[in-house]
């Protein structure tokens, strides 16, 4: 069977509103949350060189989304510190290839991302790289939130919070994905230390404002984020704050970090 290529619309543009047809379907995380007065945030700047071709601020608790084009790339920065970026990422032209962890973590024989990482797909091709990196390490096992797992750790009074599982089929709707399309993730800024007895756990963050890591696309993808609406644990300080994206048209002749 010859895949669909993702047709991606004008008004699908991140910051744009989607025609009638693809128009997503109410998100029930609650957009906006005000963080303390006193919160130290830093939007820093790209880690790549070249024109800005994207430049968006991503709201506390909100979900994003954009195409990066194959020599693009995209700086994602830490506005607040230890603030996670739940990470999906897709072959734009096919979105039935998408990334794996497997084959990820098996080419670079680590649990954890760095710079010089590879972010591998279900076809074994590489969709991203990882060619700056300003925190230790980057977690790729820990998973993302639901109402259901937040529910099961937390109690039932956290459930009306909702979580990451709701930002990502929120706007996956926009592209005509949904539940089956959901894979494991990447936690960009989330720290999940694995300990010698193989027990892992989501701990204080290692991250700081204005901290960030850069992917180069090596073909076009489709790039979902949920700037994570987690308030239960230390993972951003009990303190939900916002997101910068940055796509850069890098040249593809040079080394693109």
């Amino acid at each position: 069977m010859t895949p669909t290529p993702l047709t991606i619309p004008d008004a699908a543009v991140p910051g744009t509103t989607p025609p009638a047809a693809v128009t997503p379907p109410a998100s029930t995380v609650p957009v906006g949350a005000v963080f303390a007065l006193d919160t130290v945030l830093d939007p820093s700047g790209p880690l790549a060189e070249g024109p800005t071709v994207l430049d968006d601020t991503v709201a506390p608790l909100g979900p994003w989304s954009g195409i990066v084009r194959a020599g693009q790339t995209l700086t994602i920065v830490d506005v607040g510190g230890n603030q996670s970026a739940d990470f999906l990422v897709y072959n734009a032209n096919n979105t039935a290839e998408r990334y794996s962890v497997p084959d990820t973590l098996a080419a670079a024989g680590n649990a954890y991302l760095r710079t010089g990482s590879s972010l591998y797909s279900s076809e074994g091709r590489v969709l991203m790289r990882v060619v700056g990196n300003e925190i230790d390490r980057q977690d790729t096992i820990g998973g993302a939130c639901s109402k259901e797992s937040n529910t099961l750790r937390y109690g039932f009074h956290t459930e009306y919070q909702h979580a990451c599982r709701e930002n990502f089929l929120t706007e996956g709707a926009r592209y005509g994905l949904g539940v089956r399309d959901l894979v494991s993730n990447i936690n960009w800024f989330m720290n999940v230390p694995v300990e010698a007895d193989g027990a892992l756990g989501i701990v204080d963050g290692i991250s700081a404002p204005g901290k960030r890591v850069a992917l180069y696309a090596e073909i076009d993808v489709l790039v979902i984020v949920s700037n994570c609406p987690q308030m239960n644990n230390p993972c951003n300080d009990f303190n939900c704050t916002p997101l910068r994206m940055i796509i850069t048209d890098t040249q593809t002749e040079t080394d693109p970090a």
